[in-house]
C-alpha cells in the first residue's frame, strides 16, 4: 500500500478513495479569472486543482486566490526554484516540480526545506515529454522502463533529502507504454501515485484513451490520485473523471442512466433522447454527488407498452410511444406527455427529487 499524504483535507494514497484533479487553463496572474475558473472545477466535483505558476506575479495571485476558494490547491512549478518556494509561502497545499530541471541540489534541496517547513506534499515526476537525456540513451527512446526509472529516481532523489511526503507520476500519451511503466513503477516505490496520460487529445480521442488507460490502470490497484487531461474546458475532465471511477466501481453513480438499444418496435428518437438526458443529467449527477444525496436510477426506454416494467426499479424514467411517451416514477405511470416535452419533464421531477 502507498504512503498516505494529504493535499489540504484531502487524502492521496494509503487506501485513500482515489480524488480527482484537473487544472486551470486561466492566466493564473488573473486573480478573478482564476477564482472563477477553481469554483467552477469544485461545483463539478473537483477535489484538488493545480495552477501553472510561471512568475512571481502568477505566485502572487496564487496566494490572492488561495484565501477566496475552498478547495486544496496545487502550484505548478518548472525551471526556477524561487517560484516553487514563493508558492509555498502563499499557501499552497502541494506543489508538482520536476528535480531535473529546478536546477542543482541545493535549489532542490531549498523547495524540499520550504515543503517540509510547511509540511505540505511534493509531487514529482515526468511524462514522455521531458525524459532525462541519459535514460533515452540508456533505452534507445522513450520507453516504459525508462519513465519507471526516472519516477523511481526522483522518488529517491527527495527521499535522500530526508523528506518523503511525496506523489509521483509517470505520464505518456501511449496508453500501452503508460500502462506497463505504471506497472514496473509500483514495484520500485511505495510513494502515492498521480495516474493519467499525458496529452489525450480532444474529447473525442482523449476521453477514450483516458477511459482505457487510466482505468486499466485503477482496476489493477494502481493509482491514488488521477487526472484526464483533455484539449477542452477542464470542468469536462472532472466529470469524466468522475465517469470513470463510477464505472470501475470506485464511485457509485450519483444518477445512473439505463436505456434500450432500440429495436425495429420503437418510434421515437430513441437515441436523441437517450443522449439529451443524459447530458443534462451530468451536472445534477454532479451536484447530488457533492451533497452526498442517494444515487438515482434513471430509465429511457422507447417501448411505451414495456418500458416502465422492463425499468420497474428505476427512481423515475420515460418510455416512448409514437409521438408521444409516458413518464413514470418506480415503474408506475404519472402522466402523459408529448416527445418533445418527455426530456424537459423528465428533468424536472429529477431535479425536484434533490428538493
Amino acid at each position: 500500500m502507498s504512503r498516505k499524504v494529504y493535499c489540504g483535507d484531502v487524502a492521496i494514497g494509503g487506501g485513500a478513495p482515489v480524488s480527482i484533479q484537473s487544472m486551470t487553463n486561466v492566466d493564473t496572474r488573473d486573480t478573478d479569472a482564476l477564482v472563477r475558473q477553481i469554483s467552477e472545477l469544485a461545483d463539478a466535483g473537483c477535489q484538488i486543482v493545480r495552477c501553472a505558476i510561471p512568475d512571481m506575479e502568477a505566485a502572487e495571485s496564487f496566494g490572492r486566490a488561495k484565501k477566496l476558494v475552498r478547495v486544496p490547491l496545487v502550484a505548478d512549478i518548472h525551471f526556477d526554484y524561487r517560484l516553487a518556494i514563493a508558492a509555498i509561502e502563499n499557501g499552497a497545499d502541494k506543489i508538482r516540480i520536476n528535480p531535473g530541471n529546478i536546477g542543482s541540489t541545493d535549489r532542490v534541496k531549498a523547495v524540499v526545506d520550504k515543503a517540509r517547513e510547511h509540511d505540505i506534499p511534493i509531487r514529482v515526476g515526468v511524462n514522455s515529454g521531458s525524459l532525462q537525456k541519459d535514460l533515452i540513451e540508456k533505452y534507445g527512446g522513450v520507453t516504459a522502463d525508462a519513465l519507471a526509472e526516472s519516477g523511481a529516481a526522483m522518488v529517491r532523489y527527495i527521499e535522500d533529502l530526508g523528506y518523503d511526503k511525496l506523489v509521483v507520476s509517470i505520464k505518456s500519451s501511449n496508453v500501452k507504454m503508460n500502462y506497463d511503466a505504471h506497472m514496473k513503477l509500483k514495484d520500485l516505490t511505495d510513494a502515492a501515485i498521480h495516474v493519467g496520460i499525458t496529452e489525450s487529445g480532444t474529447p473525442r480521442n482523449g476521453e477514450l484513451k483516458s477511459a482505457i488507460g487510466i482505468g486499466a490502470l485503477l482496476l489493477a490497484g494502481i493509482g491514488d490520485t488521477m487526472r484526464v487531461s483533455l484539449t477542452a474546458d477542464p470542468v469536462n475532465e472532472v466529470l469524466f473523471a468522475r465517469r470513470i471511477l463510477e464505472t470501475v466501481g470506485m464511485r457509485e453513480k450519483a444518477i445512473d442512466v439505463v436505456s434500450c438499444p432500440t429495436c425495429g418496435r420503437t418510434e421515437i428518437d430513441l437515441i436523441g433522447l437517450a443522449n439529451e438526458a443524459e447530458d443534462r443529467l451530468m451536472p445534477i449527477a454532479a451536484a447530488r454527488a457533492k451533497a452526498g444525496r442517494r444515487p438515482l436510477k434513471v430509465a429511457v426506454m422507447g417501448c411505451a407498452v414495456n418500458g416502465p416494467g422492463e425499468s420497474r426499479e428505476a427512481d423515475y424514467g420515460i418510455a416512448g410511444g409514437h409521438g408521444e411517451g409516458l413518464v413514470f416514477r418506480r415503474g408506475e405511470i404519472i402522466e402523459k406527455v408529448a416527445e418533445d416535452r418527455l426530456v424537459d419533464r423528465l428533468i424536472e421531477l429529477v431535479e425536484k427529487d434533490a428538493e
